[in-house]
């Protein structure tokens, strides 16, 4: 099994692989992909770096991981990127492979939202791990929803545009080569 997790990763940071990692330790998946998304649909972001330093930055991020990896898989369909699409595509490249898709409660509670979503509840299990504010009642879930029991990770892309921008220091929040791509090249720093 496969689980899918994906995002802006704008930037990504370590509770992206942190979670990954996490995913693959407790037996949810063999392995994590991490979906660079080039355009969400449900999000407006003006400071969204460019998706191939955002998937470069991914990369990095994973290299030293086991069982973790950055996908580029999105860039090919059709924008904005809806995730049924995506999984449709999926299968049909990879037929002989199992997908589980990975959101965190903030968007569980907002999945009813989602184009297709009853699509994605019938043909793909989800994997839902804790975000701070976001209960989850797991009683009232679907048979291919699990709440999984990762711990939470104290990180958001939106915090960390914003200490950079500040020149406030995130070392701890993000892999050492993708902080020094980002200095490097001034991103968020404008």
């Amino acid at each position: 099994m496969i689980a899918l997790l994906g995002g802006s990763f704008n930037p990504i940071h370590r509770g992206h692989t942190g979670l990954a990692q996490w995913i693959v330790a407790n037996g949810y998946a063999d392995e994590t992909w991490l979906m660079v998304s080039p355009q969400n649909p449900l999000k407006n972001a003006p400071d969204l770096v460019d998706e191939a330093t955002r998937l470069k930055w991914a990369r990095m991020a994973c290299k030293p991981l086991s069982h973790v990896a950055a996908s580029d898989f999105e860039f090919t369909l059709p924008r904005p990127s809806y995730t049924y699409q995506t999984l449709k595509a999926l299968h049909k490249a990879y037929p002989q492979k199992e997908f589980a898709l990975t959101i965190g409660a903030d968007n569980w509670l907002l999945f009813h939202q989602w184009k297709n979503f009853s699509w994605i509840l019938q043909h793909v299990p989800i994997l839902v791990y804790p975000r701070k504010g976001f209960e989850i009642d797991t009683s009232t879930l679907p048979k291919s929803v699990t709440l999984i029991p990762a711990p939470l990770f104290p990180y958001s892309s939106t915090a960390i545009r914003q200490q950079l921008r500040q020149k406030q220091d995130v070392s701890t929040m993000l892999d050492h080569n993708v902080l020094t791509d980002i200095i490097a090249n001034k991103s968020y720093l404008a």
